[in-house]
């Protein structure tokens, strides 16, 4: 549990599906013409990966779908009962029990409300992890931790050079590049408190560096066509 008053982070939705559940951004076309009546239920999919740089990927998702809506779409189906049968042939209990909701990812935690999505792994090179907003209708997957909710004060502490300066100290390392762990870095962070402890000026302070985040947002809209592996590149970071 975090040491600090602050909302919880929770990892992203796992498919544990073989791939068959994703979509890939360069077979999407592909997929809807042969499939058209499968294009309500997919839905854009962000790992890392995508979310840093701006990559295109998709997945379908029949959460609280009527089954009628999609079983006589051979296309998804196939993709269903492909996911059944690796999950069976699995050695884990776990996940053989999963084989009896094929058309689901196997682990959800996709949130209602807008996220903070912060992704799991990030480049040595960069001064910070590229974290940021998305819509309940984008689905973030396991290689990312999310957070609910978020305000922009949430953002703004988590995009701090303090917080970074603390995650480059603490996290675990994938080869040389930052592993960033809710149990070790975020959960263990001491979050930031007024001097006298009064709620006014905490309120105040609060203020003061939500305005700043907004900031950072605003900085970056200025660059649409860039991805964030290109604004936070140490190399070619705007000023």
């Amino acid at each position: 549990k975090p040491i600090s008053k602050v909302p919880d982070m929770v990892f992203g939705n796992m498919p544990n599906d073989g791939g068959n559940l994703i979509i890939e951004g360069d077979e999407y076309y592909d997929f809807i013409s042969l499939e058209p009546k499968a294009k309500p239920f997919i839905k854009s999919f962000v790992g890392a990966e995508e979310y840093i740089n701006n990559k295109k990927r998709y997945c379908l998702w029949l959460k609280d779908v009527n089954p009628l809506d999609y079983a006589n779409l051979p296309t998804v189906m196939n993709r269903i009962k492909a996911v059944r049968d690796l999950r069976l042939a699995s050695n884990r209990a776990g996940t053989k029990k999963k084989a009896e909701t094929p058309m689901l990812f196997g682990e959800i935690r996709q949130p209602d409300s807008d996220y903070l999505l912060l992704p799991r792994h990030s480049s040595e090179k960069r001064k910070y992890i590229p974290i940021g907003y998305l819509g309940s209708d984008i689905i973030a997957g396991d290689s990312c931790q999310i957070i609910p909710n978020a305000t922009l004060y949430e953002f703004s502490i988590l995009t701090s050079s303090v917080h970074n300066i603390w995650m480059r100290l603490v996290a675990g390392r994938l080869k040389s590049d930052y592993r960033y762990s809710k149990d070790v870095v975020y959960n263990n962070f001491p979050w930031p408190r007024s001097v006298d402890g009064t709620l006014e000026e905490s309120e105040l302070v609060r203020q003061r560096i939500s305005q700043t985040a907004q900031a950072i947002l605003d900085a970056r809209a200025q660059y649409p066509d860039c991805s964030l592996a290109d604004l936070y590149d140490p190399l070619t970071m705007p000023p």
